[in-house]
């Protein structure tokens, strides 16, 4: 999906890392646009037509088109011909591999129409999505709680960005994560305490390239479909699980009341503007 991924178990065994190495590999090639065989890109190039997918993809559609409703489309799944035309069509990781897309594909589009069936997903005409954010959230929830189920006391599992913990941490009290200062090297700009729970921060700075002599980004505004330009540069959020944290982190770019709203949804967050300067919502004190 384009990211890196880092494992912590505590308990555990070499051979449920082993495990949970496969798992994360196995999602990957579910999941990742970049993959010419997985199922996100055999969706993506049906054209209308009924795809057979793994269940756990069928659980990653359903979770996408839910986090769009919750959001009120501040995350958008169908955003990936924007974001391919912005530039992003080739890994980070690996530039062998590249995203496809058919003639058909376009933004904006309603998905609404979609069809799950089991494990047989269509998607109406036009209609492609982008699984890399919230697909490393939701990889991230599914691996925790893996571990956890394996007989693991605790995990942590970090999926570029998006962290989810479980179970017991290293020293018996608290998972203690760092946010990072987008502007120094190595240094935290904030810290949380979790006892359970996710935390994923989604960033203007990470993922950038030039596109005709101007800086763009990997986020796309789904008010303008065009690479974010605001005043935030970091958006993170503390929330039930890495999926869902990770979906209302793109509210944080183009919300004005965002750090009233994100609450509301049983969620904590914390942003960084472009001169450096902080906010939080009223509860993010609950875990620092």
């Amino acid at each position: 999906m384009g990211t890196v991924a880092n494992l912590v178990v505590v308990g555990g065994t070499e051979d449920l890392l082993d495990e949970l190495e496969r798992t994360a590999f196995h999602l990957q090639s579910l999941w990742s646009r970049f993959v010419g065989d997985s199922d996100i890109t055999r969706l993506n190039n049906a054209e209308g037509a009924p795809v057979t997918v793994n269940p756990l993809t069928s659980k990653l559609v359903t979770e996408m088109l839910a986090a769009r409703m919750v959001t009120d489309g501040e995350y958008d799944p169908t955003i990936l011909p924007k974001l391919v035309a912005e530039g992003y069509a080739v890994s980070r990781v690996d530039p062998s591999q590249a995203t496809t897309l058919p003639a058909s594909a376009r933004w904006p589009i309603d998905p609404t129409g979609t069809v799950i069936e089991g494990n047989v997903v269509t998607l109406p005409l036009g209609v492609t999505l982008d699984s890399g954010g919230i697909g490393k959230g939701i990889a991230a929830d599914i691996l925790t709680t893996m571990a956890i189920e394996r007989g693991a006391l605790g995990a942590l599992v970090e999926m570029g960005g998006d962290v989810r913990i479980g179970g017991t941490p290293p020293d018996g009290t608290h998972w203690r994560i760092g946010i990072e200062d987008p502007y120094v090297e190595a240094r935290s700009i904030a810290r949380v305490n979790l006892v359970d729970g996710a935390v994923a921060t989604s960033s203007t700075l990470k993922r950038v390239w030039d596109k005709n002599g101007k800086s763009v980004n990997h986020l796309i505004d789904v008010h303008t479909g065009e690479s974010m330009t605001t005043n935030v540069v970091t958006v993170s959020v503390i929330a039930v699980s890495a999926g869902i944290a990770e979906v209302i982190t793109k509210a944080g770019f183009t919300r004005r009341d965002f750090l009233e709203w994100a609450p509301t949804l049983g969620a904590a967050a914390f942003v960084v503007y472009r001169d450096g300067t902080t906010a939080q919502s009223v509860n993010w004190k609950d875990y620092s």
